[in-house]
């Protein structure tokens, strides 16, 4: 009987095993996101419900990521604080989002912000809690990306990426940071990239602007142990359909790109989003976003190094040769490059 009764706990522990591990397969298969951020976005809170009512600032929220973190917050009921150089642009998606949530027009703070001019930080920090009294989370997401070879590309657009990408938002990000330990809570959440985990060609400055990134909020993450309740998260999206790949630097500062190519092979930008605040909503330190076969990238990189280089090398020299041909270096990895 005894006998009997343990081969049966083993034989259930074994199917119970093989479920989970089919589970995890099959998540990892057809999912979007590294497994701790799917499993928060079936089992965690709502950013519906923990959102609510909360001050966020974005900052590049005139387009792209930036204008759907706004247009999904709102309809989570948080209060906005809109970021970026284009003031025209912020007000259209200020009145987009008052057009489809229950915000009222004090609730959402147009603030324009250049990222360069860092002089002017402090000076917006006041005016951002002087409207609301606090900021409860800031999003880092403005920046710009890169399109063009190292060795074609000038030291110019190297400065400008980095004080763009790493200084602007590391100047943004300490001029709140002192209330919110004051308060002893609040979330710092940046945008960051796979180019902020791995190498990608055509993106040199780009990468290390994001390389840098990821470096400084895993220090502080750690130097701010003693604040529990202040989240240090990093969102490492893969390829997004947004406006990061038209307003890309080339070799040359005011060089424009030729060509973006298409964009319909990469994740829609709503679900992005939508997988982020989940992971604010459910403190996820580190967020991995992407559709496969990228998302294989970011854990092979992480689990498996020599591998991930071979990979690199060979998806590498695609890319270069996409980017050559004229189309989006994202698309065609594995087929003969065609012009759009």
């Amino acid at each position: 009987m005894y006998c009997w009764l343990v081969s049966a706990l083993c034989s259930a522990l074994c199917g119970f095993v093989a479920l989970f591990l089919l589970i995890h397969l099959l998540a990892f298969v057809f999912g979007d996101a590294d497994f701790t951020l799917l499993w928060a976005s079936v089992t965690g809170n709502s950013p519906e419900t923990k959102l609510k009512g909360l001050v966020v600032w974005i900052t590049g929220a005139s387009s792209g990521i930036g204008e759907e973190l706004a247009q999904q917050l709102a309809k989570c009921g948080s209060r906005l604080i809109l970021s970026a150089r284009r003031e025209d642009e912020l007000n259209r998606v200020k009145r987009c989002c008052l057009d489809n949530s229950s915000l009222q027009d004090e609730d959402i703070l147009v603030l324009p912000l250049d990222l360069l001019e860092r002089t002017s930080h402090e000076e917006k920090a006041k005016a951002a809690i002087q409207h609301f009294g606090h900021i409860d989370i800031l999003i880092n997401n403005g920046g710009r990306s890169q399109r063009s070879l190292c060795i074609d590309t000038s030291l110019d657009v190297y400065q400008v990426l980095m004080e763009l990408n790493f200084l602007g938002t590391v100047s943004i990000t300490k001029q709140v940071l002192p209330e919110m330990t004051r308060r002893g809570t609040g979330s710092i959440v940046t945008v960051s990239s796979l180019a902020g985990l791995a190498g990608v060609p055509l993106s040199t400055g780009y990468c290390a602007s994001k390389h840098a990134l990821q470096g400084l909020f895993n220090s502080l993450r750690t130097e701010l142990s003693d604040y529990p309740n202040i989240l240090i998260s990093s969102v490492c999206p893969g390829p997004v359909q947004s406006q990061i790949v038209q307003n890309a630097f080339t070799e040359e500062l005011n060089k424009p790109l030729a060509t973006a190519g298409k964009q319909e092979h990469k994740m829609p930008t709503s679900r992005c989003v939508r997988l982020m605040l989940v992971g604010i909503a459910n403190g996820v330190k580190e967020m991995w976003i992407a559709q496969q076969p990228f998302l294989l990238f970011y854990y092979v990189w992480q689990y498996a190094p020599t591998l991930a280089w071979f990979i690199t090398d060979v998806l590498g020299r695609k890319r270069v040769q996409n980017f050559k041909a004229g189309v989006d270096a994202d698309s065609g990895y594995f087929g003969k490059p065609k012009r759009s």
